[in-house]
């Protein structure tokens, strides 16, 4: 194969969680890997580099915080040295905290502005930056990971709630905007098996909480992975969709 023919895949926040388990479920599809971390996760972007490798894809490991549209304009001129274009994006860079939502004094300036920047504006800079090296390939996508707290309106905060919220409107917007070459779509899913939520929930609130689902558990980082491929390349069809991936939560 080509380099021009292999296919390449850009997940940010890919060192740990559903980021991790998207980056490699595209290099078991056959896609070369951008691993992006913001710089505190190297050894475990590290990593994950090395699971995209023994799918026998090539990795290439970017530190870059997507808040910082001077390092992201970086990180994709790094894509375009290293493999030329760019298939996917996926926009799995996160951040929030932990803060009751009837604290209102609670939650800082500075965590307002840092969950903006990083689940907000972050997206936005990557997107913007990428679009030279997708609008050329056929079949380009760009997946955002969002968040069933942007629909309901519960979730770990109220400005992370606010910020995924955002997310589900700009991606319609860029999908309007990126028509007809590129697509954009956005996942959001519900409570997900991961280090964030349990570091704030006990076991037992977990199984209270799942208990109430018409399927009963929490999401896997592979759960979301399978959503974020197909939005990716499994439908050709399909642009400004916001698709819940929650156990029925939501119904």
């Amino acid at each position: 194969m080509s380099e021009s023919e292999r296919k390449v895949v850009l997940v940010t926040g890919s060192a740990t969680g559903v980021g991790r388990a998207c980056a490699v479920k595209f290099a078991s599809m056959g896609f070369d890997v951008v691993v992006n971390f913001p710089g505190a996760d190297e050894e475990e972007a590290k990593e994950t580099v090395r699971l995209v490798e023994a799918e026998g894809m090539t990795a290439l490991l970017s530190r870059c915080d997507v808040s910082r549209d001077d390092e992201v304009v970086a990180m994709l001129a790094a894509t375009e040295k290293a493999f030329g274009h760019l298939d996917v994006l996926v926009n799995a860079a996160g951040a929030t905290a932990f803060v009751k939502h009837d604290d209102l004094q609670g939650l800082s300036e500075a965590q307002w502005d840092s969950i903006l920047a990083v689940n907000t504006k972050g997206p936005f800079f990557v997107t913007r930056a990428a679009v030279p090296l997708l609008e050329g390939r056929k079949g380009a996508a760009v997946v955002n990971v969002s968040s069933v707290a942007g629909i309901s309106g519960f979730g770990s905060s109220i400005a992370y709630c606010a910020s995924k919220g955002a997310l589900n409107t700009m991606t319609r917007s860029l999908a309007r905007a990126l028509a007809p070459k590129i697509r954009v779509n956005a996942v959001c899913p519900g409570p997900i098996d991961s280090r964030w939520l349990r570091q704030d929930m006990s076991e037992e609130e977990i199984s209270d909480r799942v208990s109430t689902f018409p399927i009963p558990r929490l999401s896997s980082p592979g759960d979301i992975a399978d959503t974020v491929t197909y939005l990716a390349v499994g439908t050709a069809m399909t642009t400004g969709q916001i698709l819940v991936v929650d156990g029925g939560r939501t119904i």
